[in-house]
């Protein structure tokens, strides 16, 4: 009689493997990562226009990649930093001792707190890069061209859990906040009610008006009562819509009394301090510019349990004159991450620790850019098309966590510095957007089903 294959084995013989064994429940197998809600706020920064990430968090690549050139960079860093780095004009001449007391530094000095992702893609199974700046801008703020909700929306969707339990117990705690783009607060279906407040001015004074505040007390009780009144007249299937009501417009008032907190209009050059900062050393440490006023901003939005903050920063479609004015523009982009590292080490959170432990700072773009083969283009700028350089949008992040991890002054994936061709794990927009949810602990098991946030940060 000839012998059974052990690989085939008989329904029976399966059913009896199974009873006999432990049943073992993973929770989300795949779903999270060894960090999930660690962080308490992300601080997400888009450079505007397409940056040339090559020329900046991966510049130990071939001069038609990076005509900038290497610079210096500390000891423990392995991604190849730019000499672009090291530009910090707010340090130089007497006018700017105060921020070299404080301790600012340039950024080349602060690498080895920075992890760099070399090959972050849109679509790294398709055929060609989208170097367009309809759809890649759609990519980067959605997920998808024509995505019809915004990544802030999905933070404050994920988050909605924690935020009724601070309600319970008496705390408001506010939403995720776009500053100054529209893009970042769109939501369909189930996510529309949570889409996030898009703040243009960098302040709070068009939220002035306190509705109780103009109210006699009698007028006040009157709608207090009213609104009782009519959740004990309704059915009770009708009540929890009503409790809603009632929640929300409590929620309201919350809202106007922390709109009208003087900690948040940062320009107010207050000396009191707040979490171990001042306003007025907000001011000193970014300067008093647009991007200024939305890091302290957002900084002071932390303050009061905002989960993530989305801002822009800088005009980098730099088709002409990039050989010029990237140097530039960089001196600002450099203030913003020296700046942010700094307060971030001062500023003492409420939870404990500082806030460097709980916040993930996070630099994107819709692509990044390419010159065509040469250092730059006929007009000294570079482009965006379909190749490597366009592709790829090599994105650093600095935090707690990223020290938790073990990834401070790492590269997760590298490139061949020859060809730009990937040397490495090449990871999805969507993985990434999902780390970041999975990291403030957000629900996402509706977002992006068939991306997984990147477990290399952690392995």
């Amino acid at each position: 009689m000839r012998s059974r294959s052990p690989l085939l084995l008989s329904r029976r013989t399966l059913l009896a493997a199974a009873a006999a064994t432990p049943l073992v429940w993973i929770k989300r197998a795949g779903a999270q990562t060894a960090g999930a809600g660690a962080v308490r706020h992300l601080f997400y920064i888009r450079l505007s226009g397409g940056f040339r990430f090559t020329a900046a968090f991966n510049g130990d690549v071939d001069g038609r990649f990076n005509p900038f050139g290497t610079g210096r960079k500390g000891n423990n860093t392995e991604w190849g930093a730019s000499s672009l780095l090291e530009s910090a004009t707010w340090l130089e001449g007497q006018q700017n001792e105060t921020r070299v007391q404080l301790g600012m530094k340039r950024v080349s000095e602060l690498t080895d707190s920075i992890c760099v992702f070399p090959c972050i893609d849109h679509e790294p199974f398709s055929g060609r890069a989208d170097g367009n700046h309809g759809t890649a801008l759609e990519r980067f703020l959605t997920g998808y061209v024509g995505g019809a909700t915004s990544f802030l929306t999905y933070v404050n969707y994920g988050l909605r859990e924690r935020v009724s339990q601070a309600a319970a117990q008496g705390r408001t705690l506010l939403p995720a906040f776009s500053l100054a783009d529209a893009g970042m607060g769109i939501g369909a279906g189930q996510f529309a009610a949570y889409r996030p407040p898009v703040l243009g001015d960098a302040n709070f004074t068009r939220f002035g008006f306190d509705v109780d505040a103009n109210l006699p007390r009698w007028a006040q009780r009157i709608a207090n009562n009213l609104d009782e009144r009519m959740r004990l007249a309704v059915h009770p299937s009708h009540a929890g819509q009503i409790e809603s009501y009632q929640l929300t417009r409590e929620a309201t008032r919350q809202y106007n009394k922390i709109f009208n907190d003087p900690l948040l209009q940062v320009s107010n050059r207050s000396t009191a301090e707040i979490d171990g900062i001042s306003n007025r050393e907000l001011e000193t440490i970014f300067g008093t510019d647009a991007t200024a006023r939305r890091a302290a901003l957002a900084l002071r939005l932390f303050h009061f349990g905002c989960p993530a903050v989305f801002m822009n920063q800088g005009a980098y479609d730099l088709h002409s004159a990039e050989d010029q004015e990237l140097p530039q523009r960089m001196d600002e982009l450099n203030r913003l991450i020296s700046g942010l590292h700094f307060a971030l080490h001062k500023m003492k959170h409420p939870e404990g620790g500082t806030y460097w432990d709980k916040t993930l700072v996070v630099l994107g773009s819709e692509f990044g850019r390419t010159a065509g083969g040469g250092r730059f283009n006929s007009a000294g700028g570079s482009d965006h098309s379909s190749d490597l350089a366009t592709r790829w949008m090599s994105m650093p992040m600095m935090g707690g966590i990223v020290d938790q991890a073990g990834k401070a002054g790492r590269r997760i994936g590298a490139t061949n510095g020859a060809d730009l061709k990937p040397a490495g794990p090449v990871f999805s927009y969507r993985s990434m957007l999902k780390t970041l949810l999975d990291l403030l602990g957000c629900d996402h098991a509706a977002v992006f089903p068939a991306d997984k946030p990147i477990q290399e940060l952690f392995a």
